[in-house]
């Protein structure tokens, strides 16, 4: 009866705004071994909050049934791990997961979430350069460089995590996109597909990268290059950590003749044909265990993939690349963290045309401190680290009421950071940072508010002795 009583006043899982600090030790009792010991039988699971969301595909992110029977230790692990899978589904603002005793063995589980705004029918303005950095300090926030439009995108579209999205983009760049996704399509919620096509049109294309690290851009009052593409996609995940992806896609390419010439680049394709079409096939296994998909404090991501490019082996833009990564996340109490990120990738023929040369410098493939640079390559490998300290965790309450939300959550950390990079190329095609060993450093401060919106102010030097103030912003869909 002990143990009843104990949980006569229910325990919660905290909400995110809590969640890096807790401790499942905290949830025992006692460290006496006859508690860690018993027997604890799930008497039922009940959903609560969710208007949109299916019930069974919460229930499926959940460790346990109904009927099982856990020993208290793992039973106080699984709520956890139960939070924090329901919680990376990335379709609630809050997740609480209360267990109450109705006797000495049995458990009702109660799980109350409160729902994300899952339809965004937004205007868009979006930059045509790699990152807002270089727009303000290369191009002087010209407005001419952005692209505008509208996006509509559903996150939740039947109530099962599937995901719509159609663009309508003008301006610099036209952009018509469909895309769709599925992840729980099969009874058994194990299998997933996904579907999209898309039509692009850029008036500014980069066709080189200098020895100095800069793009050399190709533009012209018309458009300069035309891009259909059309793919599909299937997923397997049977439990909880572990995902593999499969997909395959058709890319139809037509660039402006002149910018195959001499004057420009005839490397651009391994060809001076400006038409090109290649297909791609892909494979991609990931293991994802974290207590926050879009801003991890403690757990483990890695992952490898595979990309096959065109039909053969060698020549025009044909390419094999293996993509791995691996990351892990360290709980060092106290509101202190660290991270350990590593990303390495190869091409096969190392002889590349421009288009594959891509390397560090894209997407969140980089040094911090070195975001104005692109680095081409045929082999490339980052290793970042950094240490975090919680500053600030508050809410504000909102002056109106929103049905969605209610408050604005802030945590506030203050980090320092180091990074080691390098990228290999054939000295053809070398420039000023490859072929050598990169590093930087810097301190920042990370804002995390509302669905796990992420603001990154980063102040960071690098080995060509530069100083600089970098913003990067990250949202949590």
């Amino acid at each position: 009866m002990l143990l009843v009583l104990i949980f006569s006043v229910f325990i919660s899982i905290p909400s995110h705004a809590q969640l890096d600090s807790f401790d499942k030790k905290e949830m025992l009792p006692s460290k006496d071994s006859t508690f860690r010991d018993s027997v604890v039988t799930i008497n039922a699971i009940n959903i609560v909050g969710n208007q949109k969301t299916k019930s069974y595909i919460i229930l499926r992110e959940i460790p346990f049934k109904t009927g099982d029977s856990l020993t208290f230790l793992n039973f106080t692990t699984n709520l956890k791990q139960a939070h924090d899978q329901v919680y990376n589904m990335t379709l609630f603002e809050d997740v609480i997961i209360t267990p109450l005793f109705v006797s000495s063995s049995k458990v009702i589980i109660t799980v109350v979430v409160k729902e994300k705004w899952y339809i965004y029918p937004t205007p868009q303005f979006q930059l045509v350069d790699r990152n807002l950095n270089e727009w303000i300090k290369v191009y002087n926030a010209n407005l001419s460089r952005v692209i505008y439009g509208a996006k509509f995108a559903h996150y939740n579209f039947s109530g099962r995590r599937d995901q719509l999205r159609v663009y309508i983009l003008n301006g610099y760049a036209r952009n018509f996109s469909f895309s769709y996704s599925a992840p729980y399509s099969n009874s058994a919620l194990t299998e997933g597909f996904a579907v999209a096509a898309s039509f692009t049109q850029n008036r500014e294309v980069a066709y080189k990268t200098t020895y100095f690290n800069k793009l050399l851009q190709y533009h012209n009052n018309y458009f300069v290059r035309n891009v259909f593409s059309v793919s599909g996609g299937y997923t397997v995940r049977k439990g909880f950590f572990k995902r593999h992806a499969y997909s395959i896609g058709y890319t139809l390419l037509n660039v402006n003749d002149s910018l195959l010439t001499p004057r420009y680049n005839p490397l651009y394709y391994n060809s001076l044909q400006a038409h090109k079409s290649y297909v791609d096939f892909g494979y991609g296994f990931q293991y994802a265990n974290t207590n926050n998909i879009n801003y991890p404090l403690q757990g483990s991501v890695y992952g490898i993939s595979a990309l096959k490019r065109g039909l053969g082996f060698t020549g025009g833009v044909n390419m094999l690349m293996l993509d791995a990564y691996v990351n892990k996340y360290i709980d060092h109490n106290r509101n202190w963290y660290s991270s350990f990120e590593f990303n390495g990738k190869i091409k096969a023929p190392f002889n590349q045309p421009y288009i594959n040369q891509r390397a560090l410098g894209y997407s969140n493939f980089y040094l911090r401190g070195l975001e104005y640079y692109v680095i081409d390559g045929a082999a490339a490998a980052v290793v970042k680290y950094t240490l975090r300290k919680k500053l600030l965790s508050f809410d504000l309450p909102l002056p109106v009421k929103i049905k969605s939300f209610s408050k604005i959550p802030f945590n506030i950390y203050a980090k320092t950071f180091a990074d080691v990079g390098y990228s290999y190329i054939q000295p053809q095609y070398a420039s000023r940072l490859n072929n050598r060993l990169l590093y930087s450093g810097g301190f920042g401060l990370d804002l995390l508010t509302l669905y796990d919106i992420n603001l990154r102010l980063e102040y960071s030097f690098n080995q060509l002795n530069e100083k600089g103030l970098f913003l990067h912003a990250r949202g949590g869909f």
